[in-house]
């Protein structure tokens, strides 16, 4: 008989949380954790600001040391990409072809970044996702005064902006939405951000690119300019692209079993199949509490999510290896519906954006302005009458914290606000 095995598709945050999870709520049997990239499990959130910055160094993003992983006794495939699922008798396949019969599997591919197709084959132009990405840009950057255009004016696109700028270089920072991370947080918040990159000395522009101008002849072209829908060029000697991101799901798309409609489709217990369970922000789960869909692209969830599917895939395997020595014998382990308050952070020269809940999609907000000049405020989010969601900038972590209450579960927005007001008070 084959050995019992569990395997972890992907080795970011939710796949390492996932397979710390897994030893220690009583797997034995073999464990392994596969990752495209070469490096061991690090973290991504430093990459658009201590790492761009140069204030950390690669080494300092490792999650856990040589040791730690090792103690884990995982089957580590690093530098390994998976390239199909068959669900039905959970194999997971590997690009050099070989084939892991599997007992479960969790599946944290996470996400990759989108580009433009101009770009392709275009020297210059970077994106920014993975650390090999962050320490390209770095490098590009090294020294003072490029000409950077930063095209995406997400939550990528302006931390990004905000560190080259503190860097002492000339940034362009461009957006089909009129202002800054406006999709996310809203007009208020976003007027803010633009009032604050407006005077570090960020231009901002609203368009969208048409293409780019280079300067040299085939693999030798550098990008010289960015050009806008509007006609205008903007001169740029180095370029970021960050325009979002994709669910890598694409090596799943041969299992008819898998929906993987922006993401991989779960029910509230992170199940996206039998034995097949989903975290991170490739996971598109039900979440009880919000009643939909929600597919969340924030380092805590990751985290959260990980030890949530890893603890939900155990208990059903209890019902298949019933006293089978790879699944030790363990108390509370049995499925429960993954229900977090999500959270996200953003760092932008001196400021701290800090949200609870989920904002996306809300028909209505509320924006206190608490100090203009250092830019501190409130915001509140909601839809159908209901407070979803609350963000603070300026605000001290203790104060935000408290502020988590508020939407842990969504209630009505007038009892929100007045909570919200009772807060500042």
């Amino acid at each position: 008989m084959s050995p019992r095995r569990i395997a972890v598709v992907g080795a970011s945050a939710a796949g390492l949380a996932a397979a710390e999870a897994l030893r220690r709520f009583g797997w034995t049997g073999t464990l392994t954790l596969v990752g495209d990239e070469p490096h061991p499990p690090y973290d991504r959130p430093p990459l658009s600001k201590q790492l761009l910055q140069g204030a950390w160094q690669p080494d300092k993003l490792h999650l856990r040391a040589a040791e730690q992983l090792d103690a884990l006794g995982l089957d580590l495939r690093l530098g390994t990409r998976a390239t199909g699922l068959d669900t039905a008798t959970r194999t997971l396949t590997l690009d050099g072809g070989e084939r892991l019969a599997c007992d479960g599997v969790i599946v944290a591919t996470g996400v990759a970044a989108r580009t433009l197709p101009a770009a392709a084959g275009l020297d210059g132009v970077h994106t920014l996702r993975t650390l090999d990405d962050a320490l390209a840009l770095k490098e590009r950057l090294s020294g003072t005064g490029h000409r950077l255009v930063v095209v995406g004016n997400g939550v990528l696109g302006c931390e990004a902006a905000a560190v080259a700028r503190e860097l002492g270089h000339e940034v362009t920072l461009v957006g089909r939405e009129a202002l800054p991370m406006a999709r996310t947080v809203g007009t208020e918040i976003g007027e803010l951000l633009a009032a604050e990159h407006r005077e570090r000395g960020v231009q901002l522009r609203t368009a969208a690119v048409d293409g780019f101008e280079a300067d040299g002849d085939g693999p030798a072209r550098h990008v010289s300019a960015v050009r806008l829908a509007d006609g205008t060029r903007l001169p740029a000697d180095t370029v970021l692209v960050a325009i979002g991101s994709e669910p890598a799901v694409g090596w799943l798309h041969g299992d008819p079993a898998l929906d993987t409609t922006d993401g991989l489709r779960c029910d509230a217990y992170c199940a996206a199949a039998p034995g097949v369970y989903a975290a991170g922000d490739v996971a598109r789960w039900q979440h009880p509490v919000h009643g939909r869909h929600l597919r969340v692209e924030h380092r805590m969830n990751a985290t959260e999510q990980g030890m949530a599917a890893a603890r939900n895939l155990l208990a059903e395997l209890e019902e298949t290896l019933p006293g089978d020595e790879a699944l030790a014998p363990a108390a509370g382990r049995e499925r429960r519906p993954f229900t977090p308050v999500p959270y996200f952070w953003s760092d932008q020269y001196g400021l701290k954006l800090q949200a609870y809940g989920v904002l996306s999609g809300a028909d209505r907000s509320e924006t206190t302005v608490l100090d203009p000049d250092a830019r501190k405020a409130v915001a509140l989010y909601g839809s159908d009458g209901q407070a979803t969601g609350v963000l603070a900038i300026g605000v001290p972590p203790r104060q935000v914290r408290g502020l988590r209450a508020l939407i842990a579960t969504p209630v009505p927005w007038e009892e929100a606000r007045e909570g919200l007001h009772n807060a500042r008070a």
